[in-house]
């Protein structure tokens, strides 16, 4: 569901090539967007577009099932954005049985069986 905010970045991703806000006065990066910089107040912000890469700082794998697009089991994995933020998404793919806390990640665009695009992740190398 869009909220107030973020339009801009849900375009970006259709497009595939997302976006976040950052802020003009100190440089600070948002995600989720929002109205204004949390760091400095500003409301001078401008979408600028992410590396893609990250790192894997916390996983979990849901066994039950919410949605129908979506069938368990299935992962959310935090990934810190090279950029700074935290953005929770999925992995594709099946998670490492030796474990995936810092792995780095890369950004992938997947078209869901309900015809939604969403920003998920895939181990980069």
């Amino acid at each position: 569901m869009m909220g107030l905010y973020d339009k801009p970045m849900w375009e970006s991703i259709r497009a595939g090539a997302m976006k976040l806000q950052r802020c003009k006065h100190c440089a600070t990066w948002l995600y989720p967007p929002g109205p204004s910089c949390p760091k400095c107040l500003s409301p001078e912000l401008e979408w600028t577009p992410v590396s893609g890469e990250g790192k894997i700082v916390s996983w979990v794998v849901f066994h039950r099932h919410y949605l129908p697009a979506y069938p368990p089991p299935y992962n959310a994995i935090a990934v810190r954005l090279a950029e700074g933020p935290t953005m929770i998404s999925n992995l594709e793919g099946a998670m490492p049985e030796d474990g995936c806390i810092g792995r780095a990640m890369r950004l992938i665009y997947v078209t869901m069986p309900d015809g939604v695009m969403l920003p998920r992740w895939r181990y980069e190398g």
